[in-house]
């Protein structure tokens, strides 16, 4: 008989856990959204699982109608990599802060993103500590004044997407927590991307620094701030698209100019497919101090064999040639390498 087509609601993937964040957080849209999409997948709930790390964001496993796990600070990216290696009928995905994320877990990020893994990875970025109660992090803006900085922040912050395509992540994009169409069409893409997809999800947290992105959401500067990335057309913007990306001539990256005054020939025609991640990492430094010229969608998506085919492949191999001289390959295997006789 021909398999029966699953049918699940949002409903199917909220638990029956208290949702547990500050009223107003960008958690409860992003959440909300996910839930949303979920269906979306066709892929039995048992299949799907999320893990986290520490911090506001990491409680989303207990809201989510599916496996997860809530796991130390910084490692979520390490133990996802093992469990989509280890099963990869699981559809696996990360959900993680930027403190969490670059701090403590930088060095498990950038690998999980290297080897591409088949991990789905969102990280909330907040541009503060917001579970351990209004700490810089390190995304926070210089000159950031905090509870650990009260004369400003001297650190330069991390762009995370630049982090990511210079690991050289296979699928990177940005979005907004409130902007639920778009969320959804940036996670329809990267559930559709095999290997590691990172998603840096701005989010605003209404406690400790409220209002972050204000000028990327409000309607009287948003379509003046917002670069809106769709592949395959000129990068353009502005409530009258009086802005343009254009590569300077003579000169490196990329730059914004009013589009009078660009020539038709020099205006950046958006393609994500490029294997170079030079483009996607010069859209990257777009942004001023201030979030204008700030792109969201997807910045880089390319095809390479994800580490899961490639670890799986190997077993392969090494099992078909086990079977086929048991004895003699087992011998082989403990006479390889260094050995010694024990007197």
């Amino acid at each position: 008989m021909p398999e029966v087509p699953l049918k699940l609601t949002m409903k199917d993937f909220k638990s029956d856990q208290e949702v547990r964040w500050c009223p107003g957080c960008g958690d409860y849209a992003i959440l909300a959204a996910v839930q949303n999409f979920m269906p979306e997948l066709g892929i039995p709930r048992e299949r799907i699982t999320f893990i986290s790390g520490i911090g506001c964001s990491s409680r989303f496993p207990y809201y989510m109608n599916t496996y997860g796990m809530h796991s130390i600070h910084g490692r979520a990216p390490a133990i996802a990599s093992g469990l989509s290696v280890s099963r990869p009928d699981l559809s696996v995905w990360v959900v993680t802060g930027d403190g969490d994320a670059l701090s403590i877990g930088g060095n498990h990020l950038i690998h999980a993103l290297r080897r591409n893994v088949n991990l789905k990875i969102l990280l909330f970025n907040n541009r503060i500590y917001g579970l351990t109660k209004g700490q810089y992090s390190p995304t926070s803006e210089l000159g950031k004044i905090t509870k650990s900085t009260p004369v400003g922040s001297a650190d330069s912050p991390f762009n995370p997407i630049s982090l990511a395509l210079g690991a050289e992540a296979t699928f990177v994009a940005r979005t907004l927590d409130s902007d639920r169409k778009h969320l959804q069409s940036v996670l329809r893409a990267a559930a559709q991307h095999e290997g590691s997809a990172f998603i840096e999800i701005y989010q605003n947290c209404n406690i400790f620094n409220d209002g972050a992105f204000d000028t990327l959401k409000e309607p009287e500067t948003r379509e003046d701030y917002l670069i809106r990335l769709e592949h395959g057309e000129p990068i353009t913007f502005g409530a009258q698209g009086q802005w343009s990306v254009v590569h300077p001539p003579g000169g490196f990256g990329l730059k914004v100019v009013p589009t009078e005054s660009a020539e038709a020939s020099d205006i950046v025609i958006h393609d994500q497919t490029i294997s170079e991640p030079a483009y996607a990492f010069a859209l990257s430094r777009l942004p001023e101090g201030d979030n204008r010229h700030t792109p969201i969608g997807v910045f880089r998506s390319v095809d390479r064999p994800s580490y899961d085919r490639l670890v799986t492949d190997q077993l392969t191999e090494a099992k078909a040639k086990l079977t086929a001289e048991p004895e003699a390959e087992l011998a082989s295997l403990l006479s390889s390498g260094d050995t010694w006789t024990i007197l």
